[in-house]
């Protein structure tokens, strides 16, 4: 079983393990009010699967909230996306980013993920509001879906859901096993027997055995629990030298021809995520030939400076191009034109088996 021990340590890990010990405390409280009906839980008329994590940072919520939604569509559902719109002015008072057919909200209203969402999701509407339940109303009300995806909910109990997915990173799945301040847990572990299914994130295609010590413990901790296991697949596509960076459907056409286009040329590299570090890696993996790079702080809120000295570092490092992620391209639109040609990268869940045992196992639950 998975366990966190104290060790004696200076007296800020001291009050760090105190401070995390009482926000364990309060997760606990609060979780067990919602099990034992303290605090009632409200239900949508229709299904909902919730997408989440029990740890902070990436661990793939929205691209495995693309890759699920459009599995459900191919099936037939007719399905909506309900994200809280972090970090958008529209979170608070909720709306709606897309109705499937058009944007209707741009990224500073809705928050750079699910613009990004609606973006690449023709045909399913996409709503935002920090209390989920009035977000899902009102797509139930608009849209009448048959199943609403929840993008990062699982510790947001005040809404039902049918199914509860958790994602956790290959490499570090719990961090250090302890909880926030002294370790990356938003909840105690046994918060996990809450998930009805494990999705293991960011497993190399090279390593299996890798990803079987990761789900070792996992499995011995929570037998009931299924696991699976997914990894991202990158694809690029190009804005040109004094056009407004975009994010749109049209744009993923001619992903493929667009990195051999780019590939082994210079570039300077920028992002905004919670884990800069990460998006560097994958630039040196595609065979970009990289200058430099420079990181900003999760959903930076871009303006034309930005673009200005990003340019002007490009043409010091001397780079021919700029790369960034699609998360970022979506904070970008509005800001100007590229002073360079961008290289904007997006990745893609992908499953071993094209997700088949994943939406099978939904479909069992639902």
């Amino acid at each position: 079983m998975y366990s966190a021990e104290r060790t004696s340590a200076s007296p800020v890990a001291a009050a760090l393990y105190g401070i995390s010990t009482a926000y364990g405390a309060v997760q606990k409280m609060r979780a067990g009010c919602y099990r034992q009906k303290i605090l009632s839980a409200k239900r949508l008329a229709c299904r909902v699967i919730s997408v989440g994590n029990i740890t902070v940072g990436g661990t793939g919520k929205t691209p495995m909230t693309v890759f699920l939604s459009q599995k459900l569509k191919q099936e037939g559902c007719r399905v909506a996306i309900v994200s809280r719109g972090y970090k958008g002015r529209a979170q608070t008072r909720g709306g709606v980013v897309s109705d499937g057919d058009r944007l209707l909200m741009d990224s500073a209203q809705a928050g750079d993920e699910p613009y990004m969402m609606a973006s690449r999701l023709p045909g399913i509407p996409v709503i935002v509001g920090k209390n989920r339940f009035e977000a899902g109303l009102l797509a139930v009300g608009k849209f009448k879906p048959d199943i609403i995806v929840l993008d990062d909910a699982f510790q947001h109990l005040q809404l039902k859901r049918d199914v509860d997915i958790v994602l956790m990173d290959h490499d570090r799945p719990l961090g250090n096993m302890h909880l926030l301040p002294r370790g990356i847990l938003r909840e105690p572990l046994t918060a996990l027997q809450r998930a009805a299914g494990l999705v293991l994130t960011r497993c190399p295609d090279e390593a299996a055995g890798s990803a079987e010590a990761s789900i070792a413990p996992l499995e011995s901790f929570l037998p009931q629990i299924p696991i699976f296991k997914s990894s991202f697949e990158p694809y690029c596509y190009a804005v040109a030298q004094g056009t407004p960076p975009l994010v749109s459907p049209a744009s993923h056409g001619s992903a493929t021809r667009d990195l051999q286009d780019f590939k082994n040329r210079s570039v300077f590299g920028f992002s905004g995520i919670a884990r800069n570090d990460d998006f560097r890696r994958t630039i040196d993996l595609l065979g970009f030939d990289l200058k430099g790079c420079l990181g900003f702080p999760d959903h930076h809120p871009y303006d034309q400076r930005d673009l200005q000295i990003i340019g002007r570092r490009a043409r010091e490092a001397g780079a021919r191009h700029l790369i960034t992620t699609e998360k970022d391209c979506a904070r970008l639109a509005g800001n100007g034109a590229c002073p360079l040609d961008l290289v904007v990268v997006g990745v893609k869940a992908v499953f071993q088996d094209d997700g088949r045992k994943v939406i099978q196992f939904i479909r069992d639950r639902l």
